[in-house]
């Protein structure tokens, strides 16, 4: 699974992670930087055919939009978003750095905190020396 963008050790930990917040309703995770992007899981029932090229650049600039938007506004920092569609939902927890997006089933508010908490505490984990 090592691309070069991430250790084995780390993409494994960040799909657990989300495996375990989300359940069977996990349809996808993806990991991406400006620059580059690797799907670290796709349900078996699911065919590979999303072009994620363009969904990590909108992914991307959306982060950095809504941060700036928001910076100093009294709904306090920004967190996570979270698209819902007609098949799924997907959650984008994203850093300075880099990001992780999760495709789902039907979750509950419930469900989409746990993950982006989980999810941003693994992103964390690397920013730390």
């Amino acid at each position: 699974m090592d691309s070069g963008l991430l250790p084995d050790e780390i993409a494994e930990r960040i799909v657990t992670t989300s495996r375990t917040a989300v359940g069977d309703s996990l349809r996808s995770v993806t990991y991406f930087t400006r620059d580059d992007f690797e799907q670290l899981y796709l349900r078996s029932d699911l065919e590979r055919d999303a072009d994620l090229s363009t969904f990590i650049g909108h992914e991307w600039r959306g982060f950095k939009t809504a941060q700036t938007a928001y910076e100093g506004s009294e709904l306090g920092d920004y967190r996570y978003t979270i698209r819902v569609f007609d098949n799924g939902f997907l959650i984008r927890v994203t850093s300075d750095r880099e990001g992780v997006f999760a495709t789902t089933d039907g979750l509950t508010m419930k469900d989409f905190e746990e993950v982006a908490t989980a999810l941003r505490s693994v992103l964390a984990e690397r920013d730390r020396p």
